[in-house]
């Protein structure tokens, strides 16, 4: 079990100038939320009452100077007696406190922080109730069983509560019971929660949300005047045995993390190095692919200035072969119109040619009569019988030197017309 020890609820019973160390420091390490404050009052002045009404008596009886300072006497107890009571009369409440008044024992009313007179002897504060402070508990509840029926060693539970009605906390319950009463809701919502819990789970319960006790706590204790809050659980302690496992699975929980966190250092640095390689790598792509696009510039540039060199070549072959054919076409133009005037020319002197024709034809037909032979006719009569073959064979043989020489008289003398020889 914890050293620490449950917070023990108290009130007590002391004068007024003990009011304010109590309900701020409690007594003994005991909280004490509710002091029940002496009557200081007493009944002495009403012997000082008494002593004055004799010492009136006397006044009033005696003659001379004995009555003047008998009366003097009388007025001097009454005074006093009056200071008296006025004096014990005065009740002064704390700041952050409450008082319960009560006449004939009845509790009557609250009285609020301030200066406060009770002249009558029956009217009392029976107690003073602290009802601004916070007032801290703590609980530490040993053998909490989990949800594997595990006894945990102990569960540290701290609460702050409040009480807001003064009159409902003396009346119904005080700060003795009310005491019993808290430990025995805490360790019942302790245990409650605590079997909710696995056993390997149970540290988590520290700084966990206790909201739900919290307003269990507070539905139980809210008929008695009062209100939880706050509360938490800050420690949780396991079974020895459950301590040294799970100083086990710490330690191998940490060999866990001390690899997992070298992993991770390796793991990054990998990844830096990747990192690197790629930033190197992308840097190369980078610069080639300027290099590619500068290539690719000249490229195009090679290419458009071969296209403009072949377009050049193109345009020039384009204008030499329409020039040609300009020059073609006009040299066939010109022939079609140089015909055409020589059709017309020919159409125009049609009868001239003519002529010419007809002229060149008598030249041609006066050559090819001049040297045509010349026919030679032998007349024979019939009658004279000389047709024999030798007859026959001695003028052949004398035509043609006739013939050349005719043609030599021809050529000599000039043209001789057409003569016609009669053997």
């Amino acid at each position: 079990m914890s050293g620490r020890e449950f917070s023990k609820i108290k009130e007590s019973l002391a004068s007024w100038s003990e009011i304010r160390q109590l309900l701020r420091g409690g007594e003994s390490g005991q909280l004490v939320p509710v002091v029940i404050p002496k009557d200081r009052r007493g009944f002495a002045w009403v012997g000082l009452l008494l002593a004055a009404l004799y010492l009136a008596g006397t006044a009033v009886f005696a003659d001379g100077a004995l009555s003047l300072l008998a009366a003097a006497a009388s007025v001097l107890t009454l005074v006093a007696a009056a200071v008296w009571l006025w004096r014990r009369a005065i009740i002064e409440i704390e700041e952050g406190t409450t008082g319960v008044r009560s006449r004939w024992g009845a509790i009557v009313g609250t009285l609020p922080p301030g200066r406060h007179y009770l002249w009558l002897p029956w009217d009392r504060v029976d107690a003073v109730v602290d009802t601004s402070t916070e007032i801290p508990y703590s609980a530490p509840i040993a053998a909490c069983p989990t949800a594997e029926n595990v006894p945990l060693k102990s569960i540290e539970f701290f609460l702050k509560f409040r009480i807001v009605d003064p009159v409902a906390f003396v009346r119904t319950i005080g700060a003795g019971n009310f005491d019993l009463v808290l430990s025995s809701a805490v360790q019942d919502a302790i245990r409650q929660r605590s079997r909710q819990v696995h056993t390997e789970r149970a540290y988590d319960l520290r700084g966990s949300d206790v909201g739900d006790m919290q307003e269990l706590l507070t539905r139980q204790l809210g008929r008695y005047g009062v209100r939880i809050t706050g509360a938490n659980i800050p420690d949780v302690q396991l079974p020895d045995q459950y301590q040294q496992h799970l100083a086990t699975r710490e330690k191998v929980a940490k060999e866990l993390s001390a690899f997992e966190r070298e992993w991770e250092l390796t793991r990054k640095r990998r990844i830096d190095t990747l990192l690197m390689e790629i930033e190197r790598s992308k840097k190369t792509r980078d610069a080639r692919i300027v290099e590619v696009r500068a290539a690719a510039n000249t490229a195009r540039k090679d290419v458009a200035r071969m296209l403009e060199e072949h377009e050049t070549e193109a345009q020039r072959v384009r204008w030499e072969i329409e020039a040609k054919g300009r020059a073609e076409l006009t040299s066939a133009e010109n022939e079609a119109k140089g015909l055409r005037r020589l059709a017309d020319s020919y159409r125009d002197n049609r009868a001239v040619l003519q002529y010419e024709l007809a002229r060149r034809r008598l030249d041609v037909g006066a050559r090819l009569a001049e040297s045509a032979p010349r026919p030679v006719v032998v007349r024979t009569s019939g009658t004279s019988g000389d047709t024999s073959a030798l007859s026959t064979l001695l003028l052949a043989q004398l035509l043609p030197r006739l013939n050349d020489g005719a043609n030599g008289v021809n050529g000599a003398g000039g043209q001789a017309g057409p003569q016609n020889h009669t053997p």
